[in-house]
């Protein structure tokens, strides 16, 4: 039995598949062992080392302001960046040259900049061209660089997700008389957003982790900034480094569990109930199209 994309596997290679999955699991468990060991060894598994996390003068000073303004840097990138990546995605489509050539610039010059880069420039022109106060800076910085590289990226998904549907969707609304703009909009973009949306996602989760490059090259108080500060004072660098990975790590399943939610429910909108429909109800439908419900004339008609 076989399917579009690979071959089922034999009995041969299921077998061959089982011993590659125990030997990786065993692997995997001696180097869970080897690091246990070497932090025991190096006595980074001592309770005086964890303690601070169980007490909340370590969340209230340190981490969970510094939590805050991570979430605040990501979610001001978020908001400017989606919409702007938008509108540059379909720019790079436009039939106009004036416009299609800008926007392409555009996106591949900020696309081929590190965005570290990106947040060291706006920092230097928001010192020298503009009176934003040195404590918010930072944080302006690294909104700027997040939003110009991740603009750019996420103009390219958008063009991607838009081109890999069918052709026949942009020629059945040429055929009912829709315009350009409109077909984007109501029958384009609709059907791309669930297409698009893990690679959204992916960059989104992207965002997030970014914003500790201000704090390591800008001073900004976002999460692992704070970490040093608390490690500073409690000694503790493994065991702080520990507890802020594992807070990433669950900002981040959040976000692509909301994703992942968000894309079913999605799909799940754009299925036919499969209902049919009696006769009264296609009088009544046929009486709406008579009386003009869906148009007249050559860009109305059906």
């Amino acid at each position: 039995m076989t399917s579009v994309l690979y071959d089922t596997p034999g009995p041969k290679a299921k077998r061959r598949n089982l011993l590659f999955s125990v030997v990786f699991f065993v692997l995997l468990a001696l180097l869970l062992w080897w690091v246990w060991q070497t932090l025991d060894d190096k006595n980074q598994l001592e309770w005086s080392l964890w303690k601070p996390f169980t007490t909340s003068e370590a969340w209230t000073t340190y981490l969970l302001p510094g939590l805050a303004d991570t979430l605040k840097a990501a979610a001001l990138a978020m908001i400017i960046a989606l919409p702007l990546g938008a509108v540059l995605g379909i720019a790079r489509m436009s039939d106009h040259r004036w416009v299609r050539v800008p926007a392409g610039a555009v996106v591949e010059f900020f696309r081929a900049i590190p965005v570290l880069l990106l947040m060291l420039f706006a920092n230097e022109f928001y010192v020298r061209s503009t009176g934003i106060p040195s404590d918010e800076r930072p944080l302006y910085a690294v909104v700027t660089g997040l939003v110009l590289y991740n603009a750019s990226v996420l103009a390219e998904i958008v063009r991607a997700g838009i081109l890999s549907l069918p052709k026949g969707q942009s020629e059945a609304a040429m055929a009912i008389g829709l315009r350009k703009g409109q077909t984007m909009s109501s029958v384009l973009l609709p059907q791309a957003v669930t297409a698009m949306l893990p690679a959204i996602v992916s960059q989104l989760v992207v965002i997030v982790k970014d914003t500790a490059l201000g704090g390591v090259m800008l001073g900004f108080t976002e999460l692992l900034n704070t970490r040093s500060t608390l490690a500073a004072n409690y000694a503790n660098v493994i065991p702080s480094f520990i507890v802020v990975g594992i807070i990433f790590i669950i900002l981040n399943f959040i976000l692509t569990s909301f994703a992942s939610w968000l894309e079913r429910r999605l799909r799940r909108s754009k299925r036919s109930t499969g209902a049919v429909l009696g006769a009264d109800k296609v009088d009544d439908v046929n009486a709406a199209e008579v009386g003009g419900t869906y148009g007249t004339g050559a860009g109305g008609s059906i």
